[in-house]
């Protein structure tokens, strides 16, 4: 490995999981940059891989509410730690929440080599993380909800403050959607809640156009056609990104609030704002066939999303100077032979830590000696 490749570079030395999921205290202390963790089905694997999930911004891979988290007969609070090897260097992350006070309240904790941190947002100086679960399979041919979804957790991979727009933007949507509801007629309030929408609206527009864009160029720059997961084409589409493909920020702002503004009855009979980054589509065309991915046969869909996840992990690694740390939950097991080993050469060529979940062990056969097989539950 040159000093390129091996710089940024970061592998979790240590995990530790109380009171997480349906574990009590377990520690686990890998040594190699491939983890695999096999297991019976209710095991408790894709928790662990939840458990690393949850060093970057949001409620982790599942999306759950963190009480959800808690061991289901444990105290109400859980806590994973994590021991990095960052290119030499030691550090020590550790999340959870507290369990709950006399008042029924709790509250996440975060800290960094024992220090307490504002927010998980500091996690991104040492780890980013990216994933695929089964969960995505039917990315493609699904609700634009789930692929705007998707593209968020793109961005928020490489922009950690992405997350906290994203909140805000919704937050001013759902304020804007009660006052229609209302019916108000002081159109001072209105407006002043519409200009903080176009704002977070175009910001949030900026940043997953910014991505987007990269994450397309950099396909397009490396596509090897001769390759087992099949490159992507890929655009956004919805007005406001048609807006700020054209107009400067300011002047884009001002145009969405006009067409805030403009749009308020049609938005009040419907219950819900009509126009704005809530309507954004990730478009994906299967590049090799020039179809749109939704078209595409299963089979092609699951090998198009692998090589977009694989695409991407390299767009952070450049962006950000971190390998990322890659989690795929039984995505070995349902690949032919030829796709597995391919998966394997292009996971190693990223450098990060991959941790994988499969129920059988051969299935990670092909891996070589990349790879440590750790058995969960017994």
């Amino acid at each position: 490995m040159s000093e390129l490749d091996a710089a940024g570079t970061t592998r979790i030395t240590r995990l530790i999981a109380r009171d997480f999921r349906n574990h009590t205290d377990l520690e686990l202390n890998p040594g190699a940059r491939f983890v695999a963790l096999v297991g019976e089905n209710g095991a408790g694997k894709t928790n662990l891989l939840e458990a690393i999930s949850l060093f970057v911004p949001g409620r982790g891979l599942r999306r759950a509410e963190f009480a959800a988290m808690a061991r289901a007969d444990g105290p109400g609070g859980f806590a994973v730690s994590l021991t990095l090897d960052r290119d030499g260097a030691e550090h020590r992350l550790g999340t959870g929440l507290e369990p709950p006070g006399p008042d029924g309240r709790t509250s996440r904790l975060c800290r960094i080599d024992g220090a307490p941190a504002s927010s998980p947002v500091a996690f991104s100086e040492f780890v980013r993380v990216v994933w695929l679960t089964p969960d995505l399979d039917g990315l493609f041919r699904g609700a634009a909800g789930d692929r705007r979804r998707f593209l968020d957790r793109l961005v928020l991979a490489v922009d950690a403050g992405h997350g906290a727009r994203v909140s805000a933007m919704e937050r001013a949507l759902r304020s804007r959607n009660r006052l229609l509801e209302d019916r108000t007629d002081d159109g001072r309030w209105l407006d002043a809640v519409e200009r903080e929408v176009a704002e977070l609206g175009v910001a949030v527009a900026l940043a997953r156009r910014e991505t987007a864009e990269r994450l397309d160029r950099l396909i397009a720059e490396t596509r090897d056609d001769s390759q087992p997961f099949p490159w992507a084409s890929i655009r956004l589409e919805g007005d406001l990104d048609d807006l700020v493909a054209v107009w400067p920020a300011i002047e884009a702002e001002d145009r969405f609030r006009l067409a805030l503004r403009n749009g308020r009855n049609r938005d009040r009979a419907a219950g819900r704002t009509l126009t704005g980054p809530q309507t954004t589509d990730l478009v994906v065309r299967h590049g090799p066939k020039d179809v749109p991915a939704g078209t595409a046969s299963t089979g092609e869909q699951k090998a198009l999303l692998i090589g977009l996840v694989l695409a991407h992990a390299r767009l952070v690694r450049a962006m950000s100077g971190i390998a990322p740390m890659i989690l795929l939950d039984e995505v070995a097991a349902h690949l032919d032979p030829r796709r597995r080993a391919g998966l394997f050469e292009a996971l190693d060529a990223l450098h990060g830590q991959v941790w994988m979940t499969g129920a059988d062990p051969a299935a990670f056969a092909q891996a070589g000696d990349r790879t440590e097989v750790l058995r969960i539950g017994g």
